[in-house]
């Protein structure tokens, strides 16, 4: 990036880490809004809106580094990137799932690739939303079926699920209601006995 990270999102060098996110956030809700998102300028505003992830990016990764070229200040990121988002691994690593939110929900839904839904799945998965983090798994898998990272993310939530996780007031074998047909049957007649005690006859034929 040639520009001021700082000056992208309106702010003075050397800005907190809370202005920095909120400068952030006004930023994207304008520029990800219906008059942008939808109208003639919706090109201009993913184009800028790129320019303020990479500034965010920038900024919260402490890869903001400066240079001389010409006489003018170059600003630049010094991590070579394997990844397209590096910054949201490192949240994530470091249990930053808020922040490493805010950078994935900034990118404009044409843009997301499957890493993007990855790491969507892996902030659901670190929050215990296992339904929410196999979706987004999923859509990681169908997108690049070929990556080895997603499919094991998928396998092992799934594999998780099948070892024993049931909704509350299912039975053993999986079934909606935890009685056999034998406990119904067991109840009904000692039910018939207590009323044949009683000079009743709860089943004719017993």
């Amino acid at each position: 990036m040639n520009k001021n990270p700082y000056e992208v999102l309106g702010l003075h060098d050397g800005a907190s880490i809370e202005e920095v996110k909120s400068a952030y956030k006004a930023l994207a809700r304008k520029y990800q809004s219906e008059d942008y998102s939808n109208g003639p300028l919706s090109s201009n505003a993913e184009k800028k809106m790129d320019e303020i992830n990479e500034a965010y990016d920038m900024i919260i990764s402490g890869s903001v580094g400066s240079s001389e070229d010409n006489n003018k200040g170059e600003y630049y990121s010094y991590s070579s990137r394997t990844s397209s988002y590096p910054d949201v691994r490192s949240l994530i690593e470091r249990n930053k799932l808020e922040e490493a939110e805010t950078i994935l929900d900034g990118v404009y839904k044409t843009q997301r690739d499957g890493e993007w839904y990855f790491l969507k799945g892996q902030i659901h998965h670190r929050r215990g939303w296992f339904d929410e983090a196999r979706k987004a798994y999923s859509k990681a898998c169908e997108l690049d079926p070929s990556n080895e990272e997603y499919s094991s993310a998928l396998n092992s939530l799934n594999n998780a699920a099948s070892g024993g996780y049931r909704t509350s007031g299912s039975g053993a074998s999986g079934d909606c209601c935890s009685c056999s047909g034998c406990d119904i049957c067991s109840s009904l007649l000692c039910a018939d006995c207590c009323c044949e005690c009683m000079g009743g006859d709860l089943i004719k034929c017993c």
